[in-house]
């Protein structure tokens, strides 16, 4: 939770310092930042094959086998990064633009996404090696990494943005440097700390194809769920830009507030999860894993919730830290509060996808999520914002539907559905067995 609070830290920092030069900056790195989801999710992806597999050969105590799924994982988000890379370089503006930005919102949006997708390589790292180490139960090595390497990336928005001490003001441009920087120091760390005996994971040799195939099994439909989650919001913030700049500008704040106060809470339960289930797993004792799985989704149910509602009595001041435009402070406002009125649905979702993660099963959570982003979060948005004609409003609804749906899918499939004897068959087939 430290760690996931400074990269959202820097995150709102971003958001901050844009602020302070318009509102077309600040939806300039909005809407570069749907695309900069996409090697996200794919880090995020590989990451949850890694945790899963890392996890549960920690509990088995099938070491080999656990560094090489590592090992192929950190292999497979380095090639997946180069095409972003060429892509950000190529295609920036002209994709910030076909999202019916202005040509200022799309100049800067462009020159943002170029920065940010020329270390995709280094960001997959990134994450896939911070899940790799949670997986051996070693939260404390990313959560130092992470730390480091966001306070500089804090320091290089707020430096090179603004043009503080003698460097350049370099405005959208600077805010990118220092958010590529940071990639590319939390990469190389990260992969000291397993090349060096600072850590319990390390490299080995790729040669079992079933790992291989067993981290793309259970990757792809997390990818697949991250995809189709930024998708959906390619054609919900057109819509929200239909209805204005300022309609737009304060999704992009309201949103990040949420992000801010409750996101760290949620990722960290559902790493949480990942890991205690896994291990369970590994040690062959499925009912502790049920037991731990709903124990993480419970507190984070009390936690967030209490976050959210305090997000919804204090959404009004919390705004005005980034944005004084008096139309975007009301739009920004009304987004925090159903995003805090949602929290505790939110955590169940996180926490038991991370559980069911753990277990190998991430096809369930994927088709949670594409039918509430799809159904809910841009359907009855357009439905009833643009279609019925209640505007904004149609966004409140859809995006509090989708997460309470999302919920219910999830828990269903955890207490329905048997996880365990796919992980149990998974280890077998790879050889990973409790015995070690």
């Amino acid at each position: 939770m430290a760690e996931q609070t400074f990269r959202t830290l820097m995150r709102t920092t971003d958001v901050i310092v844009t602020a302070l030069f318009s509102p077309a900056a600040v939806v300039a790195i909005g809407l570069a930042d749907l695309y900069a989801r996409f090697p996200l999710r794919i880090g995020l992806g590989l990451g949850g094959g890694a945790i899963a597999l890392s996890s549960q050969d920690t509990g088995s105590g099938s070491t080999a086998n656990r560094d090489e799924a590592i090992t192929q994982a950190l292999l497979m988000g380095i090639l997946a990064g180069i095409p972003f890379a060429l892509f950000g370089l190529f295609f920036g503006e002209w994709a910030i633009s076909i999202l019916g930005a202005s040509d200022r919102v799309a100049q800067l949006g462009g020159q943002y996404l170029a920065l940010i997708f020329a270390t995709a390589p280094a960001r997959h790292v990134a994450l896939i090696g911070a899940r790799s180490l949670q997986g051996t139960g070693d939260t404390r090595t990313p959560m130092y990494i992470n730390v480091f390497a966001n306070a500089l990336n804090i320091s290089g928005t707020v430096v090179l943005g603004l043009g503080l001490f003698g460097f350049p003001e370099l405005r959208v441009v600077g805010v990118g440097v220092a958010t590529a920087a940071a990639n590319v120091v939390t990469a190389s760390l990260l992969l000291l700390a397993m090349w060096s005996s600072w850590s319990d994971a390390s490299f080995a040799r790729p040669r079992d194809l079933v790992i291989a195939r067993q981290l793309v099994e259970v990757s792809t439909p997390r990818i697949a769920e991250g995809f189709v989650a930024t998708l959906a919001e390619f054609p919900f913030n057109s819509l929200l830009l239909g209805f204005g700049t300022a309609v737009n500008a304060g999704f992009q704040i309201g949103r990040r507030m949420y992000q801010q106060v409750t996101g760290p809470l949620s990722r960290g339960y559902s790493v949480a999860a990942s890991v205690v289930v896994g291990q369970a797993l590994g040690d062959a004792d499925p009912d502790r894993a049920r037991f731990e799985g709903w124990a993480v989704a419970a507190l984070g149910v009390v936690t967030v919730g209490v976050v959210g509602v305090l997000l919804v009595v204090g959404a009004g001041w919390f705004v005005r830290l980034f944005s004084d435009d008096p139309e975007t402070v009301y739009y920004a406002t009304n987004f925090a509060r159903v995003y805090g009125l949602s929290g505790a649905v939110l955590a169940v979702f996180v926490a038991l996808s991370g559980a069911l993660q753990g277990a190998s099963e991430t096809r369930t959570p994927f088709l949670a999520r594409a039918s509430g982003m799809l159904g809910f979060f841009l359907g009855v948005s357009w439905l009833v914002g643009e279609v019925l004609g209640y505007g904004p409003v149609g966004a409140y609804l859809g995006i509090g539907l989708s997460y309470l749906w999302m919920a219910l899918v999830v828990a269903w499939s955890f207490r329905r559905s048997d996880w365990a004897s796919r992980a149990a068959r998974m280890m077998d087939e790879r050889g990973s067995v409790a015995d070690g």
